[in-house]
């Protein structure tokens, strides 16, 4: 029997951070809830051991079910029946075992069938089932729309939608049309108030929708007759319709994460609600959403990250060419070395973005309950704004390294990698999709960069700088203090130079081009310091031995910060024209 949680001992090393204590209490309101539900905790330990216990349970299903199941899911996939989509029978059993566990609706309040989880667990339990086969992580990935209903709808609507989570009724964000991908203020499906039936009513296609015969419906919709802009654009709820007023046009055929539907829809006179208020549909609701969906993304991509370094260490362990294990030469114990350290830096930055994101929530929860004191009010803010600025970082890095650990998998493995027999060519194809979907890793370099020249990497950076380290890691820190140097150099030259443009257009042109460099530049050192924190609790813990993946991390990173620097000090804005072609 394989337990995808409880055999990765990073899980319960990060499970376990020392900021949990405040998260947990401040989640549980002191545990208000001890005495009116039988299975709230009692205190901080018994709501530790709640997590555990139900990750556990989460982890068998991964391992014994959903990894069982990848394979056939894969050669299978869903398909259209009467304008229905029908799930691979794996996708089925999967979606089955998880309802039956009562794991769907985990982060949700207790009144609506949750379990009142923190982030922590549920994005934990998110890279565990992704672990297993990362097109089933979009389905259970996609609750995520519950926090949305649960944060900006109605009283009514909550009592609506919410229970229906745990008992596992499907969830899809319909964002997207033919001509409306990352350019969502072009959406033109319309929302038409209707007297007669009291309701607003979608008329229009979506394309490119996740899970798209999902049975909870979170659509984003023109609700303003004459506008073009993102400020005519309303959010929608509503259950799938039997009467035929949605149908499944076709379903995508995609190169990978085969178990996950993929959908173009058409609307006729589908009965909606509204959520929250009108015209605040992409500016409030969908980048909420949006932002929840780009953290789970992470998780999908560091479990699949996870899957494709034990593929690529077993079969090297195994595989034997010239007498001895390939895993003892040293270019293929280098590729190795890399994705781990690959992997154990995207976790790293996961968890800290997602504990810097339940701060976020659970302030934002309380604050709808009563006032917040100045000091939470000081640390809400001081949140949300690391929480702002990590969430890109966290999906553009987490996506690239699980694309560029699933490549150096197939390597590894060899001619033998091509083939279908292997499981690295099934993660190959699914890891392609995570630099796309939900905000590609240029459109999270347009949310990070601002965070760049406001100087939020910087200031995070430098109290990093201020932690204490194990003694053993002092010299990486110093390296890294380098790191941050040439950042911080880098940042005020690219400052200087775009402020130094007469023309406006030009000096953001500069800035564009550029960004991604910054952008890296803040990343890679950030891990850095994530993984010598980690390192030293670690050590004083007896955890999981971060030490190896922090050396071959920061000199993979520092090589990362040089090149990145020589580009920016010798790209002059008057070179842009080479960058040009029409």
């Amino acid at each position: 029997m394989a337990n995808y949680y409880t055999d990765n001992e990073a899980l319960r090393f990060q499970l376990n951070h020392p900021l949990m204590d405040k998260i947990v209490k401040l989640k549980e309101n002191d545990f208000a809830d001890k005495d009116k539900y039988d299975y709230a905790p009692q205190d901080f330990r018994d709501a530790m051991d709640n997590y555990d216990r139900v990750l556990d349970v989460v982890g068998e299903i991964a391992g014994d079910v959903l990894a069982e199941n990848a394979e056939g899911v894969d050669q299978e996939g869903p398909h259209v029946e009467n304008n229905r989509i029908r799930y691979a029978s794996g996708t089925q059993k999967n979606h089955d075992m998880l309802t039956q566990a009562g794991v769907y609706g985990m982060s949700l309040p207790r009144e609506y069938g949750g379990l009142n989880f923190s982030m922590v667990p549920y994005v934990m339990a998110d890279e565990v089932i992704s672990r297993a086969d990362a097109g089933f992580g979009n389905i259970w990935g996609l609750q995520d729309c519950a926090e949305t209903i649960w944060e900006f709808a109605s009283d009514e609507l909550k009592a609506q939608y919410l229970p229906l989570i745990n008992k596992g009724y499907t969830c899809s964000m319909d964002l997207t049309e033919p001509d409306a991908g990352s350019d969502l203020q072009s959406v033109q499906l319309k929302a038409t108030w209707s007297e007669a039936d009291s309701c607003w009513l979608l008329n229009g296609v979506k394309r490119f929708i996740t899970n798209g015969d999902a049975e909870i419906k979170l659509v984003l919709a023109r609700s303003e007759e004459g506008t073009k802009d993102a400020r005519g654009l309303s959010y929608f709820v509503c259950t799938n319709p039997k009467d035929g007023s949605m149908k499944v046009r076709r379903i995508e055929d995609k190169l990978g994460i085969h178990g996950s539907p993929t959908a173009e829809l058409v609307f006729t006179n589908v009965k909606a609600q509204l959520v929250g208020d009108r015209k605040l549909g992409l500016i409030k609701y969908v980048m909420s959403l949006m932002n929840g969906a780009r953290l789970g993304v992470g998780a999908q991509s560091v479990g699949l990250s996870e899957a494709a370094y034990r593929e690529a260490l077993s079969y090297a362990r195994d595989r034997r060419q010239f007498g001895k294990a390939i895993i003892e030469m040293p270019a293929v114990s280098e590729m190795v070395s890399l994705i781990k350290a690959k992997l154990d830096a995207s976790r790293a930055l996961l968890y800290e973005t997602t504990r810097f994101v339940d701060f976020t929530k659970i302030y934002g929860d309380i604050s709808r309950t009563r006032s917040l004191t100045k000091e939470e009010r000081v640390e809400f803010k001081y949140y949300q704004k690391l929480a702002d600025a990590f969430t890109p970082e966290t999906k553009l890095f987490g996506s690239e390294f699980a694309n560029q650990n699933a490549y150096d998998c197939i390597q590894v493995h060899g001619g033998s990698g091509f083939m279908r027999d292997y499981t690295c060519e099934r993660l190959y194809r699914d890891a392609r999709i995570l630099t796309i979907y939900e905000g590609t890793s240029q459109l999270q370099t347009v949310a990070a960069i601002r965070h760049v020249m406001t100087g939020t990497y910087l200031s995070r950076i430098r109290e990093y700088q201020e932690e204490a380290v194990d003694a053993s890691l002092n010299g990486l820190k110093e390296r890294l203090a380098s790191m941050a140097a040439a950042y911080e150099t880098a940042v005020n030259l690219v400052e200087e130079r775009k402020n130094a443009q007469s023309d406006a257009e030009e000096g953001q042109a500069y800035l564009d081009l550029v960004a991604r460099r910054l952008v890296e530049m803040a990343g890679v050192t950030i891990m850095g310091y994530l993984l010598i924190l980690d390192a030293t609790r670690a050590i004083k813990e007896n955890g999981p031995d971060f030490m190896d993946s922090a050396r071959v991390f920061i000199n993979w990173a520092e090589a990362e910060v040089a090149k990145h620097s020589a580009f920016i000090q010798h790209l002059e804005p008057e070179e842009l024209s080479s960058y040009r072609k029409e």
